[in-house]
């Protein structure tokens, strides 16, 4: 009896055992470590934020360069076309410059008075029409400009806000308060984009939609806001949709935002009653009049894809992202430097796939799952690239295990902690813990939370798409200097090169060890991905997790 007993036991275990490898399969922790290189990070980083790439614009010979430079480097590396015989993927665009008046006029009951164009406020079109304009159009103060039934809040109900302009807040109910109980409190959701207010405006009909500034609740300076969208726009080419967008679109600084408010008593106190629940909306007796002339060229840009075969699974895909793209040329600086290199932004984190395509290359055990390389396009445009490539996919959603997306890595040194954007979201942050803890690492709260950094980059076209995504943020505990010194580091980012001209690899200052240290914990990641037959599932409570097909 005994020996049956034994017998059945040890075939439980044996059966456990493979049941287990099934779906952990055995990793070689040192595979492919050794073919990571500084040196080359640096290499693709210097190449692609060159003045000779001239800030790797879309349609500009920048674009041109660009792809051939990762086509070449995909192809040397022996990493296959990912999109049949090719290493690209054509993305439809438009390209719209428009020629705004010089200011925008403002009729009141008590008196006029102008907006400054550029200065007071940036504006521009996704309406490829000859001209836009608007005429003594109703303007309306709708709070957030936020419909959100799971939190019981809508900002425009019971308001016809069609043929007129919104003027709505930044961020979330909840971030200047610190309320908890409104929403996420001081940790942005999707609510808060720019990106959502303009869709939320659109869906009400409304004629624009002006977004009031706050460097504290956007996480930006207007300045940015000048440099990227006050110049010609590039967006996906959506002719033949019946989606409605709003004529015009931009934003506003706060004090210009106020003239407006004032025109009714006591406006500037609005900008604080609209965080309270059961707010609701001020029109404003003021009209505005402006117009733009538009200029729309119509064109394609390129997704790069490649891709390593899974020796097992191969139509089960594992996505490495990074957008290719910058801002090209555009407005000079004090030094007359007009080209936007891009060095972090992102050439840091496109270097970074590279080199993880090379390590994926290097593996004695080959990954049994196929691994894709996708540098996408037009993320500084409104994340185009990986929203053509979530809508027409090459790899198809339910069979893409997950996305690990790279947009700026730390070039400041080492750091004991790693951060995540958007923590919460999906399984894929358990299997970062365990390689950060692994290391003596660990993940420290994200800093910025109200700066909704899980959409801001292209892995939340995957995630809107179901597949889960993952974005890291650089560490600030700096191992040497400590976490104040981290914090300044990625302050002075912000505010100096953030977006600038100034964002150009420099020698003397950039310490790219700990940037290398965390592409590394991405790559075991995958690695770890790439043989097992787990699937990582999106969290109790994701916004995402009912879109997920597998």
């Amino acid at each position: 009896m005994n020996k049956i007993l034994l017998s059945t036991l040890t075939a439980f275990i044996i059966a456990l055992a493979l049941a287990c490898s099934k779906t952990e399969s055995s990793v070689d922790e040192q595979d492919g470590l050794s073919a990571f290189s500084q040196d080359s990070l640096i290499k693709h980083i210097v190449k692609l934020s060159s003045d000779e790439f001239q800030g790797r614009r879309p349609f500009t010979i920048g674009e041109t360069r660009t792809v051939e430079y990762l086509t070449q480097t995909l192809r040397n590396m022996g990493v296959e076309p990912g999109n049949g015989s090719e290493y690209f993927q054509k993305v439809p665009m438009v390209e719209i410059t428009p020629t705004c008046d010089p200011a925008m006029l403002v009729n009141t009951g008590k008196g006029n008075f102008s907006l400054k164009n550029m200065e007071d406020y940036v504006i521009w079109t996704e309406n490829t029409d000859s001209v836009v304009s608007v005429e003594k159009s109703d303007v309306v103060f709708a709070g957030f400009g936020v419909v959100a039934p799971e939190y019981n809040w809508n900002d425009y109900q019971g308001l016809d806000v069609k043929g007129k302009f919104v003027l709505v807040m930044v961020n979330d109910p909840g971030f200047s308060t610190g309320d908890t109980t409104l929403f996420k409190g001081k940790e942005m959701t999707y609510y808060g984009r720019w990106t959502y207010k303009f869709e939320e405006a659109a869906r009400q009909g409304a004629k624009g939609c002006l977004i009031v500034h706050n460097e504290k609740a956007a996480s930006y300076p207007f300045s940015v806001v000048q440099n990227s969208w006050g110049k010609s726009q590039q967006h996906l080419d959506t002719r033949g949709s019946k989606e409605y967008r709003c004529p015009v679109e931009g934003w506003i600084t706060e004090a210009a935002a106020k003239k407006l408010l004032n025109t009714v008593s006591n406006g500037e106190a609005l900008l604080v009653k609209a965080n309270q629940k059961g707010f609701k909306p001020v029109a404003l007796p003021a009209k505005v009049s402006t117009s733009m002339k538009v200029k729309a060229v119509f064109n394609e840009s390129k997704n790069v894809i490649g891709k390593i075969t899974g020796s097992k699974r191969p139509n089960e895909y594992i996505i490495y992202s990074a957008h290719w793209d910058h801002f090209g040329i555009g407005k000079p600086d004090a030094k007359g430097d007009s080209i936007y290199n891009g060095a972090l932004d992102n050439a840091s984190g496109t270097a970074a796939v590279l080199e993880i395509a090379r390590a994926f290359k290097s593996l004695k055990n080959k990954p049994e799952r196929s691994i894709v390389f996708l540098f996408v396009t037009g993320e500084e445009q409104g994340l185009l690239g990986s929203a053509y490539y979530a809508q027409h996919p090459v790899f198809p959603a339910n069979e893409t295990v997950g996305n690990l997306n790279i947009d700026v890595i730390n070039n400041f040194g080492r750091t004991k902690d790693i951060s995540i954007a958007g923590e919460g979201q999906s399984e894929l942050e358990d299997y970062l813990k365990k390689e950060v803890e692994s290391k003596g690492r660990y993940i420290a709260p994200e800093a910025h939370p109200e700066a909704g950094h899980y959409f801001r980059s292209d892995h939340f076209s995957f995630a809107k798409a179901g597949i889960p995504a993952l974005t890291t943020g650089s560490g600030i505990d700096e191992v040497a200097k400590g976490k104040e010194y981290g914090q300044k580091q990625q302050e002075l980012y912000t505010e100096k090169f953030y977006h600038q001209t100034t964002d150009q690899y420099d020698a003397a200052t950039w310490k790219l060890e700990g940037g290398l240290e965390d592409t590394i914990l991405l790559f075991q990641i995958g690695k770890r991905l790439a043989f097992e037959t787990t699937w990582p599932q999106w969290k109790e409570g994701s916004e995402f997790k009912a879109l997920r097909k597998k």
